[in-house]
């Protein structure tokens, strides 16, 4: 018989808390994960995207940095080109959801839904039909797993999440403690991290008065 773990249950890791709301805050967990109860949090300080052109493009422009901001979504954005031009052109682009962000101008500065990037003309102008791919794979401002490998804001543990979250298809609310408590460290998920991952991440949480027993 296959053995069956129970997950740990809504706020049960919590052994004692301050008085009224001053332990907990509401917060926003990054879309694309499954998290349970207890799991430490990081809270990303940096976005991350990267973008790729159409394998059959005819233009042979160039998408600059992608910058990442609130309330960009996880996933593929599809850019397409909409109207052609001499050393121009426009385009269109959409989100994972299938929701429509914005139009923009080849060679033009465009920013919209959390999105800021550059698509430059080349030396063969681009034709209708044209596509990029711009995959986002963190939004800042959002809250993930603490790893204390990363760089991206994530390496500091900043609160224990309250309760189980689905956030597969959108960035989602939810609770968590994010100081003046304690917490029953066997309750408490700590992900990839080491033995040196997780001293660390317990002396920043014991750096927010959450006390890990």
């Amino acid at each position: 018989m296959a053995m069956i773990k129970e997950p740990v249950h809504a706020w049960e890791f919590v052994l004692s808390e301050a008085n009224g709301t001053r332990a907990r805050e509401n917060i926003t967990v990054m879309q694309g994960q499954k998290l349970e109860a207890g799991t430490v949090l990081g809270l990303l300080s940096s976005g991350a995207a990267s973008s790729a052109a159409g394998g059959s493009n005819v233009g042979n422009g160039t998408m600059g940095t992608v910058t990442v901001t609130s309330p960009a979504q996880v996933g593929a954005y599809v850019l397409t080109i909409t109207a052609a031009a001499a050393n121009a052109g426009t385009f269109s682009v959409v989100a994972p959801d299938g929701s429509s962000v914005g139009t923009g101008t080849v060679a033009v500065a465009f920013a919209a839904g959390g999105l800021a990037f550059t698509l430059a003309d080349g030396a063969t102008d681009f034709a209708v039909n044209d596509t990029f791919t711009i995959t986002v794979t963190k939004v800042p401002g959002h809250h993930v797993p603490y790893n204390n490998a990363a760089s991206d804001g994530s390496q500091a543990a900043v609160a224990v999440l309250g309760a189980y979250v689905d956030c597969t298809d959108r960035h989602t609310a939810a609770a968590v403690i994010a100081r003046e408590a304690e917490v029953i460290g066997a309750l408490l998920g700590w992900g990839t991290n080491d033995s040196t991952g997780i001293t660390a991440g317990k002396a920043d949480l014991v750096a927010l008065q959450i006390r890990v027993r």
